[in-house]
């Protein structure tokens, strides 16, 4: 693709700290792959990639700058769509340069505030729930102990995982309290816990729904291996591509990701007994499989729509290398 300086629309890949494992490091993944090819084919040259560990943020004479790790400046995209690492993504790394590009006038697909409220579980849940979209019941804790929080008027057996978790890791179901105080102590206490409703009509299945730019693109049932309760992929599940089958399911998925911010989002949502579907959780780094075509193409289409808007004339960032436009958009100061 072209070099940076010349183009206006960034695929960016961002790797975390680890300076050898990654999005952003390596041979690219199948996600990493499509939207590449999406990209070229809808911007040739005017997009390129971009890594996060190639890029210096600077402040300079009173204005936000941009440029390379060989000091060569840059103007700011007109429009970008970051892959985030989950497991690493920090508010003093990656959220800090989607702040720096928004405010030098970039129109982000995932803004940083809603990239903030896609990792942390209960800042979703709050946002959803004041927002009308059912969610299960949940419970959760700031400085006290894990085994000090009661599931209050939540029956057993509830679900536990924690507020910050990926590939359906620490997510466990809890018989009850007794049995969550004694093993509470072995538990990772980095992040606090969420102790939410168990679902048993979707225990080893959910929904998962693929949104972009307010519609959803694909969906998939994901089935559990050996009844287990996370269907998530990563933990052995299967999946079956089910788009368009749950019309009124798809519809939620959109209004969840439409509340929490998220032009790309994929929305887990459980089987409710009556028929209906509650949201478990919006992610805002989803990945899909080569059997749900048609993604990659509406994030590139997504991003040429927000490039129309930026100048509709010619498509184009109205201000100069290295300059801060007027009135940009802030993000939150601090994240999780």
């Amino acid at each position: 693709m072209t070099p940076a300086e010349e183009t206006s629309v960034w695929l960016v890949l961002c790797s975390g700290p680890s300076r050898n494992t990654g999005a952003g490091h390596g041979k690219p993944g199948p996600v990493t792959s499509q939207l590449l090819d999406a990209f070229t084919s809808e911007f040739g040259q005017r997009a390129t990639v971009v890594r996060s560990s190639g890029l210096v943020l600077g402040v300079e004479g009173g204005r936000l700058t941009l440029a390379d790790t060989d000091g060569r400046p840059l103007s700011a995209p007109a429009v970008a769509y970051a892959r985030l690492s989950t497991p690493r993504l920090s508010a003093d790394r990656e959220v800090t340069l989607l702040r720096h590009l928004a405010a030098m006038g970039t129109r982000l697909l995932n803004p940083a505030e809603a990239v903030l409220a896609s990792v942390n579980k209960f800042w979703q849940l709050q946002q959803l729930a004041a927002a009308g979209i059912p969610v299960p019941d949940t419970r959760t804790h700031t400085d006290a102990p894990l085994e000090q929080v009661p599931a209050i008027g939540l029956p057993a057996p509830y679900v536990v995982k924690a507020v910050r978790g990926h590939r359906g890791r620490r997510v466990f179901l809890a018989p009850d309290d007794a049995w969550l105080r004694a093993v509470a102590g072995s538990l990772d206490d980095r992040h606090p816990y969420l102790l939410q409703r168990y679902v048993a009509h979707s225990h080893g299945r959910d929904l998962r729904v693929l949104v972009v730019d307010g519609r959803a693109v694909a969906a998939v049932v994901r089935t559990a291996h050996d009844d287990r309760l996370v269907s998530n992929l990563a933990q052995g599940g299967t999946h079956t591509v089910c788009t368009g089958r749950y019309p009124d399911a798809e519809a939620l998925a959109v209004a969840a990701a439409d509340t929490i911010g998220l032009g790309v989002a994929g929305v887990d949502l459980l089987f409710e007994a009556d028929g209906s579907f509650s949201v478990c959780e919006v992610n805002g780094n989803p990945t899909w499989q080569p059997d749900m075509p048609g993604v990659a193409e509406a994030v590139a289409a997504a991003c040429r729509s927000r490039l129309a808007a930026a100048d509709p004339v010619r498509g184009e960032p109205p201000y100069a290398a290295g300059e801060a436009t007027p009135g940009s958009p802030s993000a939150p100061s601090a994240g999780p």
